[in-house]
């Protein structure tokens, strides 16, 4: 079982809807996941995105107890992609 929650960050820009960060980010992280994982491997996994007030709030987990992955790893690497298609976004 993993959890990770990024750092919020303030978006520099506002060109993009709230709804298209959102989905820019749970994309970023759900392909971090699935590259990693096969989709037998993962138990269960969830992906919570917020941006209000221009902060981006990301939440991972995943669970994959019969991955040889770690979960922990999955999670903060899901999370940074995130933090990181939405910088890509937004600049």
């Amino acid at each position: 079982m993993a959890a990770q929650q990024a750092a919020p960050a303030l978006a520099h820009k506002a060109m993009a809807t709230e709804g298209e960060v959102v989905e820019t980010a749970a994309d970023a992280a759900k392909n971090v996941i699935f590259s990693r994982l096969s989709v037998s491997d993962v138990e269960d996994y969830d992906v919570t995105v917020t941006f209000e007030d221009r902060v981006l709030d990301v939440d991972v987990y995943v669970k994959a107890p019969d991955a040889s992955a770690d979960e922990n790893r999955i999670a903060d690497d899901a999370a940074l992609a995130a933090r990181g298609a939405v910088d890509d976004l937004l600049s």
